[in-house]
């Protein structure tokens, strides 16, 4: 997709989105002032507008003018009433319901097929899907202008309807760098909840826990309706799945967006977590064999494609052993290396 649309359809999406939001009677003063400046921005706007709400109303009295039949006596299910059931008699003063009506129903049925074609897809677009292989990251568009950069062996999808801007991270690790719009924008992953606030930030699901990290503006994390972490620029938080503890870092922005440059940075974290960061940037596996290894204390910043420095780096740690097998490289705790074979 190349991100363009006619000009025509793109008004009518929007006129829709502002019809909704008065019709609910939400709309803040800003949303107001932003809505009346869009109206006047150029003639095909209010002419969608007012397009929008009359089908809107015909809309209404069709669904009403439906309701009205389905109540009448059945339409012509009611002639075969079986025999052994009494009607009640009308009471006094009462009229009877006018029969159904075929071209009410007939209208009603265009409108509904108009509904479904035309505006539904507005207000509930089918989400799109995307993913990434090892050491394939890609950077893209959304549909509102947010830049998104999804790590390598990562998967998401999007979805921007008429209130909100949704995106699910299933797996992996994506950066968004989300464009200002009237809708609210959120990133769900593992249970948890990122609201942006205007901001550029990071999201990376890893084995025990999911990665947050903010480069600009702000953002606010939440489990339900618990606020777990509220961060700003250069801050960082880890929630564990367990329990949801969260653990505030400062600095962690610099090491999740290393991977757009085709860096792995860390400092005094889990081997397990180095793998991770590792083998989203390249097809050959970095294999960890046991607990045992420990953290790299040493901070590292290394080119992701630069076996041999990754290697060299890992033997110059004195608890480790290292050796390449299988099209992969695999390391374990010395002790592990040195026990005997069974």
């Amino acid at each position: 997709m190349d991100g363009t649309r006619p000009a025509r359809g793109w008004a009518t999406q929007e006129a829709a989105q502002w019809h909704v939001l008065q019709r609910e009677g939400a709309m803040s003063a800003a949303q107001q002032a932003q809505f009346m400046d869009w109206l006047v921005a150029a003639p095909e706007h209010l002419h969608e507008y007012l397009a929008v709400a009359r089908v809107s109303g015909e809309l209404a009295e069709a669904m009403r003018g439906m309701r009205i039949d389905l109540d009448a006596a059945g339409g012509e299910d009611a002639a075969a009433e079986p025999a052994n059931v009494v009607p009640l008699p009308v009471a006094r003063g009462a009229t009877a319901r006018p029969p159904a009506r075929p071209r009410l129903r007939r209208f009603a049925a265009a409108a509904a097929a108009v509904l479904a074609l035309g505006v539904l897809p507005l207000l509930w677009p089918q989400p799109v899907q995307y993913r990434t292989a090892a050491g394939a990251p890609r950077s893209f568009a959304l549909a509102d202008g947010t830049r998104v950069h999804m790590n390598g062996d990562s998967e998401l999808r999007a979805r921007l309807w008429l209130l909100q801007r949704r995106v699910e991270l299933a797996r992996g690790q994506a950066s968004f760098e989300v464009a200002p719009d009237r809708r609210p924008f959120a990133v769900h992953a593992a249970g948890l909840v990122v609201r942006d606030i205007g901001t550029t930030f990071d999201v990376a699901l890893e084995r025990d826990q999911a990665r947050i990290a903010v480069s600009e503006g702000r953002v606010h994390v939440a489990a339900g309706a618990r606020l777990l972490a509220d961060l700003r620029a250069g801050d960082g938080a880890r929630v564990a799945y367990d329990g949801r503890t969260v653990r505030l870092e400062r600095g962690e922005a610099d090491a999740m967006t290393a991977g757009r440059r085709g860096r792995v940075v860390f400092r005094d974290v889990p081997q397990r977590e180095v793998a991770e960061r590792f083998n989203r940037l390249n097809p050959l596996r970095l294999h960890v064999e046991d607990e045992a290894a420990g953290p790299l204390r040493p901070p590292g910043n290394l080119a992701a494609g630069d076996l041999a420095s990754l290697r060299a780096f890992l033997d110059e740690q004195p608890t480790l052993s290292t050796r390449v097998a299988d099209g992969g490289i695999h390391v374990a705790s010395r002790r592990r290396a040195r026990a005997p074979q069974r």
